[in-house]
């Protein structure tokens, strides 16, 4: 006996394609817009009582626009032309006067409803592109790691070229680009008050990690209701140490999805990449940053992967890579990066 193909009228269709179209449109709705204005934008700070910009639900994504961490003067002093200099700096330099101590321009703070102090907000990094065809480095007499070699300040504009994904830096040489967020961090807790943009900390903030690309994930601890997300510092690339104080400086777009961790309980920023785990430590003494970096990976491996803190020391010598993140920022950065190859089927069943 053959069986027939149950038959759906019209109204089913009908039925199936409204919901369809809700669906979409909830989806579309899921992912906010948040272009970097006077309005949207906090130069040189992070604070817990800043009033958010955007409030969105645990789970949406945010395109977010940051602008080049500089004034339209100091680039067409370096010989920007200024036809090419982007009209929401202007706006912002001329109108934005409530300034923090620090020198970059922010965009936020994001409030994503559900997060409290002690939970972790998982940012997912989805896309992060190029916003215009040109960066800059620059150092300064009092800046970097070796102020007392170079007395003096310089700038050099950089033309990025988004096609072959190469920075021109000079005749001959060009540097591949690895777009990502110098800056990406929640506000302090609320007795720090307002701090200096510059210095990372437990809030993550500058934290200027070069493995922080598209397809990545960061962790950061929660210490202010609705964790109050800020983010900037476009960074094109950046080599490892950052070690004249910039890096391919640049204005950016991206694409973030929040999520409110209330199973995850952490005081350091932590991050994962498809390939790597992440740990980070920041201090002003490069020695204790680093050893941070390694504690955390230790903690890290006894609790997700059940390994005693003898064995999690050993696997961090034997097969993670302790590399240094910054040196210029105030507090300096280290960061290790444990492969996830190394994690086969028995680690997984155990970890269940």
């Amino acid at each position: 006996m053959k069986h027939r193909k149950p038959f759906v009228g019209r109204a089913a269709w009908g039925l199936v394609l409204s919901m369809g179209l809700t669906l979409c449109a909830q989806a579309q709705k899921a992912t906010h817009q948040l272009p970097i204005t006077p309005a949207t934008a906090a130069w040189g700070y992070y604070d817990a009582a800043a009033a958010p910009v955007l409030r969105i639900k645990s789970g949406e994504s945010v395109e977010v626009h940051t602008l080049i961490t500089s004034t339209p003067a100091r680039l067409e002093g370096a010989g920007l032309p200024p036809a090419q200099v982007e009209p929401a700096l202007r706006d912002i330099t001329e109108h934005v006067t409530n300034k923090g101590p620090g020198g970059h321009i922010l965009t936020g703070p994001i409030f994503v409803e559900g997060a409290e102090p002690g939970d972790v907000l998982e940012v997912r990094i989805q896309s992060v592109k190029l916003a215009i065809p040109y960066a800059y480095n620059a150092f300064g007499p009092k800046s970097g790691f070796i102020p007392e070699d170079f007395g003096y300040a310089k700038m050099k504009i950089i033309p990025l070229d988004e096609k072959k994904m190469v920075a021109h830096f000079a005749p001959g040489i060009d540097v591949p680009l690895r777009p990502f967020f110098g800056s990406m961090g929640v506000a302090p807790p609320a007795a720090s008050g307002r701090i200096n943009s510059a210095p990372p900390g437990i809030h993550g903030g500058n934290l200027d990690n070069k493995e922080l690309v598209a397809g990545t994930t960061l962790y950061l601890p929660v210490h202010a209701a609705g964790a109050l997300f800020f983010v900037g510092d476009g960074h094109a690339g950046q080599g490892n140490g950052e070690v004249d104080i910039t890096a391919l400086e640049t204005s950016l777009s991206g694409t973030l999805q929040f999520i409110v961790r209330k199973d995850l309980h952490q005081t350091w920023p932590r991050a994962e990449t498809p390939t790597a785990y992440i740990s980070m430590g920041l201090n002003e003494d490069l020695t204790l940053a680093a050893k941070d970096a390694v504690r955390e990976m230790i903690a890290f491996l006894v609790a997700e992967k059940h390994l005693t803190r003898d064995e999690a020391y050993m696997l961090c010598s034997v097969a993670g890579d302790l590399d240094v993140t910054q040196v210029v920022d105030g507090t300096r950065g280290a960061h290790m990066i444990m492969p996830k190859s190394i994690f086969g089927k028995a680690a997984k069943e155990k970890k269940k």
